[in-house]
């Protein structure tokens, strides 16, 4: 007997849905992808992109790891960034975090949890260099405060890639934006943070271009 059997019902249920709804879906969806989003958030299961974005398959592609957390030496969430901007085309890009993140929360504790606490210490960067460091009581307001600190972070960071800059210095049009998610109204908030272009950015990250070498 097939394991799981629930969720193939589900996904049968779905499809004969969806074709009744729309004969061509399938069709047209199988033919191309070319969304205009990259969507980066977090892995908790209550964050499903699409569902929150009231977008349909195909409309926005996605990466999603504990805590929305963008790194220089991620080499998954930058070839996805990288497949998104070069190849794609997308013309945004979005950091959600959300409001109570678990990880964001184990990032203000000292408990050893594992693995993770290696994925952690980007949060606890982000918590040491922000203007909370120093006064946590690890209540609510703090982890929801560090929360949006966080998306800020990653959205610089975004930004600070080579990925990105080459795309500005091409004059591709490409704007990183940071919201973030509240789990208890299903409402996403504009952090009023969006760069669009490397003169958003602080001098030591912008790259000049490369210089052209005599023969």
């Amino acid at each position: 007997m097939r394991e799981l059997k629930e969720l193939f019902d589900n996904n049968r249920w779905w499809a004969e849905r969806v074709k009744r709804e729309n004969p061509g879906f399938f069709d047209d969806l199988a033919k191309q992808q070319a969304p205009p989003y990259l969507w980066i958030g977090c892995a908790d299961s209550r964050m499903p992109a699409n569902q929150i974005l009231g977008l349909e398959p195909g409309q926005v592609f996605v990466h999603r790891n504990v805590a929305n957390v963008v790194s220089h030496t991620d080499f998954n969430v930058l070839s996805v960034l990288q497949y998104a901007v070069e190849v794609l085309q997308v013309r945004h890009v979005i950091v959600c975090g959300h409001y109570g993140c678990g990880g964001v929360a184990a990032a203000l504790k000292n408990e050893p949890l594992g693995l993770i606490d290696n994925w952690l210490r980007h949060i606890k960067d982000v918590y040491q260099h922000s203007p909370i460091a120093g006064r946590r009581t690890g209540g609510r307001e703090d982890v929801d405060r560090l929360c949006e600190l966080n998306v800020a972070a990653q959205v610089r960071n975004v930004c600070h890639t080579t990925i990105v800059q080459d795309a500005w210095r091409r004059g591709q049009a490409l704007s990183i934006h940071g919201w973030i998610y509240a789990l208890e109204d299903g409402l996403l908030r504009d952090l009023d943070l969006c760069i669009s272009n490397p003169d958003q950015l602080a001098e030591i990250y912008r790259m000049e271009p490369p210089r052209v070498r005599g023969g």
